[in-house]
């Protein structure tokens, strides 16, 4: 008997028929805990088609592919900031201002044939020697078009904050599943033996729907979860040791839990939970002392605190998140993402009331920040080897979502995201939506295609890099797979 799927079943050793048939889930999970010798250069796929470190071949001594970048830094827009008043430049939407018109939209209030359209509220004017148009929200950022490429035709399959925000983050609309940073922290491993691979800053006004499941380990080990930093105070709560555990107890503490849970391990082989505690408790220790030092602002110039924005109110909070996050990626923390906007209403990027002040006051916040980043990450050195990806969760409609006022209903069909660093081309614009920015219809991309070209970028094949859990190989991009976005590859 041939199994469809693997020619070569019948050619399998008993190891691998046992590790096929389920006794192999805790050594995918634990093998993810050895770190980036055992996952370099393999598609965790037990096919039968390549060398599989589980089974103890000698594993190759590099990536799927020469990597362009080593970190990303993602800045989530959460609540969906509007396309067509940002970067996706639509003069014909000027003139229909007021006017209802047949659209079809599909948004919070399901689908619809058409409506009143909501011209842009603001001048787009062109930047950089590639010429593009950025709304007078960005005008800051407008000076770094040369370094971004702009992707006007992504996609989503919905248009609910909830789903779309796990749809953007952990590749489903289900909760489960883990997160991208978790993806790419079990695939490439730690750089940094003294902070966590994978860290999340939140907005001031609270964290986004769904909380910590949107930067989930999924069915992944712990230790391959975000951990939130705060920017201010103690970067990570409940990481100081109380006073009964100074001059030396708590490391005499922590050995013997050390002792004792290996004792327990060699008793209970292969329970891949049991490792990563006592690889979270040595982090949590060697964390105590690296995380206030890589936090601190107070060592850079006043100039560079400066351009951040700190010295100014409004800008101070994110720019901070943006310096810090610059900080980490030299430090080698693989993965960093600042939510911009959180709890509810006008304090995140959903505009269904009053766009103007919406859109104003998110923009004002980050745009100096954002270009600040970019900026510094360039004067570095650092920007060709950090991925910064900026966008929401989905994008906005042209048309009003009620009957009075500026604000537009959610809109997954079509919507802009842009990338810069590590692997990308600059200074270019792939894909359009419709004339009036409701729909992407040339060149139209996926989330999953964001996704394979994050991966492809770090040095990841996005349709081999797989976990076997519940039966399945799960991959990020799903057993479908997908492709990068080629336009935009430097």
């Amino acid at each position: 008997m041939t199994s469809s799927r693997n020619p070569h079943f019948c050619r399998r050793t008993r190891r691998e028929f046992l590790w096929q048939g389920g006794a192999g889930f805790a050594s995918v999970a634990l093998a993810s805990l050895l770190g980036p010798r055992w996952l370099r250069g393999q598609s965790l796929i037990a096919d039968g088609s390549q060398s599989n470190p589980l089974f103890g071949q000698e594993p190759a001594s590099h990536l799927h592919h020469a990597p362009k970048a080593k970190s990303v830094i993602f800045l989530f827009m959460y609540g969906g900031p509007s396309q067509v008043d940002t970067f996706d430049y639509k003069p014909k939407l000027y003139p229909l201002d007021g006017k209802t018109i047949d659209v079809p939209t599909f948004g919070r209030q399901g689908k619809r044939p058409g409506g009143r359209v909501v011209g842009p509220k603001w001048r787009f004017r062109p930047y950089g020697q590639c010429g593009k148009y950025v709304s007078d929200l960005f005008p800051y950022l407008g000076h770094c078009v040369d370094d971004i490429a702009f992707v006007h035709s992504m996609y989503a399959e919905s248009p609910i904050h909830g789903s779309g925000l796990l749809n953007m983050n952990c590749g489903r609309l289900i909760s489960g599943h883990p997160s991208l940073g978790s993806w790419i922290n079990y695939g490439l491993g730690s750089v940094n033996q003294n902070l966590p691979g994978y860290v999340v800053m939140l907005d001031p006004s609270g964290g986004p729907i769904n909380g910590a499941k949107n930067w989930t380990n999924g069915y992944m080990p712990a230790s391959f979860q975000g951990v939130p930093l705060r920017a201010e105070g103690t970067p990570i709560l409940s990481l100081d040791p109380p006073p009964v555990l100074a001059q030396g107890r708590q490391r005499r503490l922590l050995d013997h839990l050390k002792r004792e849970n290996q004792i327990h391990q060699e008793s209970h082989p292969g329970n891949p939970e049991l490792a990563a505690r006592i690889a979270q408790f040595e982090l949590a220790y060697r964390m105590q002392s690296a995380a206030p030092e890589a936090v601190d602002v107070g060592k850079e110039s006043e100039a560079t605190q400066q351009m951040y924005g700190l010295d100014q109110p409004k800008t101070a909070d994110f720019g901070r998140k943006c310096l810090l996050a610059r900080r980490l990626v030299e430090r080698g923390v693989r993965f960093i993402q600042i939510y911009s906007g959180g709890g509810h209403n006008d304090d995140n990027w959903d505009a269904h009331g009053d766009l103007i002040f919406n859109h104003t006051r998110h923009a004002g916040r980050t745009d100096r920040p954002i270009a600040a980043l970019l900026t510094d990450l360039k004067q570095r050195g650092l920007l060709d080897q950090t991925l910064v990806v900026w966008g929401g969760e989905f994008g906005r409609q042209p048309t009003a979502e009620y009957a009075e006022g500026t604000g537009r209903d959610h809109n997954s069909w079509g919507f802009t995201m842009w990338l810069a660093g590590g692997g990308i081309r600059g200074g270019v614009s792939v894909g359009e939506t419709d004339e009036l920015g409701s729909k992407a219809v040339r060149d139209r991309f996926h989330v999953k295609n964001l996704h394979a070209t994050i991966l492809h970028l770090l040095g990841l094949d996005p349709n081999g890099l797989s976990f076997f859990f519940n039966g399945l190989d799960q991959k990020l991009v799903g057993v479908e797979g997908a492709r990068p976005i080629q336009q935009i590859l430097a």
